[in-house]
């Protein structure tokens, strides 16, 4: 009996209809860009894997790394304990990120690592004894699929069975180009001294079909929230780790966040990791001889010892001259072919920060996440081996950095044909 077919009997899938999607295709190894099926076929994986793998598959050392901390110690208790690499991870981490990050605070993915800072930012205040119930957020966000995270995340197919339970949210358009203007003013009239908290994905909606906006208009936005006292939640669970350019979209900006959330890239792909960094101010409200304003929230696998050494070795691998040289080589390449798309009658939108382009198929004029177009679209590259995944109508590159050039315009070839096929 074949792994798919195992699987099926088995086994349920995320975001998928299981009662008619195919099998799924059993992959048996990964090496650089490149995933292998049971079969022998190779699949080059331009979408990092859910934008998870930062240096490709299977890395050596970030596998030696890991082998060498599970014959040292593969986990422990993080309440009243601590280990190297957890306090390691922190120490590297905090003085790459925004200056005013203080504190360390781990969890196990990009959702929980919302549910943190969300949790952190209400209590905040009520530990200050001024609580604050509202959030602004951006109507198309995505931030997980947690009962919080769904809540500040915009209203959608996605979201709306539990839609009785999620908290109220203010929801602000996303500032994308030509709309700024309507945004600050819709802002203007939404903050106010009740706002706990602003969030947002700075300057790429992954999810919500990879739109992108300016700097200039988030610092506004940001300026804005802390007039008025709020914290800013900087997601950047999928912007982190030099997908913009910049090791954080962050750095893109004049103001800083308050609170930021990372998880995929984290750890290079490797294993689930996440983490809430925020400043002084925040953990100093904390901190009490008032046990009720202790921090309750926990993961049994809190600061994981592998998934923190994981993460430190993606690092070495991030801050190298060769990975950072690779970033720029990306982003280059990906600017030439967006100047090509935008040539092209089947495309519209196309659009790019650091290394993620992005652009809309206009074929039978659908822009829905539900839209054939994507199913068309996916399948003619997959038979190609190559692996994208649209967002409903919106087809983007976000490789690995290990990506070659040639194994790009192997992609870029592949898109080529499919427009040519639907134009």
């Amino acid at each position: 009996m074949s792994l798919s077919t195992r699987d099926a009997a088995v086994l349920w899938h995320p975001f998928t209809q299981m009662q008619t999607a195919p099998l799924p295709i059993p992959i048996v190894r990964g090496e650089g860009s490149l995933l292998f099926d049971a079969e022998g076929r190779q699949y080059l994986d331009l979408i990092s894997s859910w934008w998870v793998n930062l240096h490709g598959h299977a890395h050596p050392y970030i596998a030696e790394r890991v082998s060498e901390q599970l014959r040292t110690l593969e986990h422990v208790i993080f309440a009243g304990f601590t280990h190297e690499p957890a306090v390691q991870l922190a120490e590297r981490l905090l003085p790459i990120l925004p200056s005013n990050q203080k504190r360390v605070f781990y969890s196990d993915n990009g959702s929980t690592a919302v549910e943190v800072a969300l949790k952190m930012a209400f209590q905040y205040w009520h530990n200050l004894g001024q609580p604050r119930p509202r959030v602004i957020a951006f109507d198309d966000a995505y931030h997980g699929d947690t009962f919080g995270a769904m809540a500040v995340g915009g209203r959608s197919a996605f979201s709306a069975p539990f839609a009785p339970f999620l908290f109220d949210v203010s929801y602000l358009p996303t500032p994308i180009p030509g709309c700024e203007a309507a945004v600050l003013a819709q802002a203007e009239a939404l903050f106010d001294n009740d706002v706990a908290a602003f969030i947002a994905e700075p300057l790429v909606q992954g999810a919500g079909g990879m739109q992108m906006y300016e700097p200039a208009v988030l610092d506004k936005l940001m300026r804005l929230a802390h007039h008025h006292g709020a914290l800013v939640i900087a997601d950047e669970v999928m912007t982190g780790f030099g997908r913009t350019g910049k090791l954080f979209a962050s750095h893109h900006l004049a103001e800083q966040p308050d609170l930021m959330c990372l998880s995929k890239g984290l750890t290079g792909g490797t294993m689930a990791l996440g983490v809430t960094t925020c400043t002084a101010a925040i953990y100093d409200a904390f901190l009490s001889d008032d046990k009720f304003k202790t921090l309750f929230h926990g993961h049994s696998f809190t600061a994981n010892p592998l998934a923190c050494t994981a993460s430190l070795a993606s690092m070495d691998l991030l801050l190298s001259v060769e990975t950072q040289d690779s970033i720029k080589r990306i982003a280059g390449q990906h600017h030439a072919f967006a100047e090509e798309l935008r040539q092209h009658k089947a495309v519209s939108n196309v659009r790019q920060r650091g290394t993620i382009l992005a652009f809309d198929l206009v074929a039978g004029g659908q822009a829905s996440y539900f839209s054939n177009i994507r199913d068309v679209a996916y399948n003619f590259l997959l038979d190609r081996g190559i692996l994208m995944r649209p967002l409903g109508n919106v087809l983007y590159f976000l490789p690995p950095y290990c990506t070659t050039n040639e194994q790009l315009e192997q992609g870029y070839e592949a898109v080529r044909e499919l427009l040519d096929e639907i134009s």
